[in-house]
């Protein structure tokens, strides 16, 4: 039985419900060993846009399930984000998610 090998790249696309005002760049997290980073950018569309790469093949269903959670919290509108995982659980994904949200809230109110 022969398995895919190299990096898995998957996009998720959700309906924005709360626009997010214009933002520099936020990055958290760093790529390594059973971690990720997440970058947030502003985006021209009213939807979140979610690219994730990940070394992890197999696990759409697992990001899809962490991903709508955020998007059922954050609800973002205008905001693309990109993801790249070397193997983090989901717990780690969603405490990035929750940081770049956290350093977005900061950069909003100064």
């Amino acid at each position: 039985m022969s398995q895919s090998v190299g990096i898995e790249a998957l996009d998720f696309s959700y309906d924005g419900q709360r626009a997010v005002p214009a933002f520099p760049p936020v990055l958290v997290g760093v790529v390594g060993s059973g971690n990720l980073e997440v970058l947030l950018e502003p985006d021209t569309s009213s939807q979140c846009r979610i690219h994730v790469e990940t070394s992890a093949r197999g696990f759409e269903p697992i990001w899809s399930a962490v991903l709508t959670d955020f998007h059922d919290r954050h609800g973002l509108a205008g905001v693309r984000l990109s993801i790249h995982d070397m193997g983090a659980t989901p717990a780690v994904v969603s405490l990035r998610l929750e940081q770049a949200m956290a350093e977005l809230s900061s950069r909003s109110t100064t």
